[in-house]
């Protein structure tokens, strides 16, 4: 029986991580900070903390996580409660949180998660090789932003002008406004820009919407954090909206198309893994997803009395009864 034991123990160890041995091995605890601006979703989180199971992490014996979670004044000064702990690796999720990190350390390694256009806001250099010490999962927001008019246009082919919530003060609102104007021309779509800067700003916002004949809007942590309240105030605008995050939709939003988030979550473990067995971020290509998904809600479609087109229907990856 000792022998067999011995041997489990073995397999264990064969197992997991080359960083997670030798931990077990030294009594070493690493740490990780999580920053973000708005709760995460609890899958996130919980797809993240699979990835780093499977890697042979576990929390209370050789990893702890120190979640910030705030708002986007605060990062910064949370930010640097994470370095002055001494984490060593931060993972930031989305681009608000990764532009915190960056301008608070850099010596810390970041892993950022579900962030969009990180060259582009000048978090990297370039996604083959980062450089710094940043490096992660981006959610390649340009590859769908005129997909989701399109969608949207084949759900109401009398759409003309579309409004879109914006979220001024996050770091890649300017470059998302300027992939939707684009698309916007291709299309011969009216864009009807309207800031949302922060909850006092929800009533106002969808009385400024008034008169156009969709909804669209910016992929910021903003969104998904309020999400019940942005689906009650399209709802009762009866305004077809579509979002750039499945959970909305999960919470009643009409239709939704975009990179499936808690797969970039579990990602970021493999990341966080391989800067504990001592690879640089600089060294390590950005990932970006190549699969995104429609997802529709059909009871929300029906309160608004819209019909879902059968070439839509059919392409829905999930369809919400």
């Amino acid at each position: 029986m000792a022998i067999l034991a011995l041997l489990l123990v073995g397999a264990i160890l064969l197992l997991a991580s080359p960083a997670a041995v030798e931990a077990q091995q030294t009594g070493k605890v690493y740490r990780i900070g999580f920053l973000r601006a708005g709760e995460p979703l609890k899958l996130w989180i919980d797809e993240f903390r699979q990835g780093l199971r499977e890697l042979g992490y576990v929390e209370g014996q050789n990893l702890i996580i120190e979640f910030k979670i705030g708002t986007l004044d605060q990062l910064p000064q949370l930010a640097d409660e994470l370095v002055r702990s001494k984490v060593d690796v931060i993972v930031a999720s989305a681009s608000s949180a990764g532009i915190a990190a960056k301008k608070t350390t850099t010596t810390v390694p970041i892993v950022f998660t579900s962030l969009s256009h990180p060259v582009e806001i000048g978090l990297i250099k370039s996604l083959a090789r980062p450089g710094g010490n940043i490096t992660g999962v981006t959610v390649n927001a340009a590859a769908h932003v005129g997909k989701r008019l399109e969608l949207l246009r084949e759900l109401v082919p009398t759409l003309r002008q579309v409004a879109v919530l914006t979220h001024p003060g996050h770091p890649s609102d300017p470059v998302q406004r300027k992939e939707m104007e684009e698309a916007a021309r291709a299309l011969g779509l009216q864009l009807k820009p309207v800031a949302v800067r922060g909850p006092e700003d929800f009533d106002a916002a969808f009385t400024a919407v008034s008169g156009a004949d969709g909804l669209i809007n910016i992929d910021t942590p903003l969104f998904t954090t309020h999400r019940a309240r942005f689906v009650e105030l399209a709802s009762k605008s009866r305004l077809p909206a579509i979002w750039a995050n499945r959970t909305v939709v999960e919470a009643g939003g009409l239709m939704s198309y975009g990179t499936y988030i808690p797969a970039l979550f579990r990602r970021a473990a493999v990341y966080v893994d391989k800067v504990l067995k001592g690879a640089k971020p600089a060294d390590l290509p950005v990932e970006q997803p190549t699969k995104f998904e429609l997802v529709i809600n059909l009871k929300t479609a029906k309160a608004l009395g819209l019909t879902i087109p059968p070439s839509v229907r059919l392409r829905a990856d999930q369809v919400l009864e």
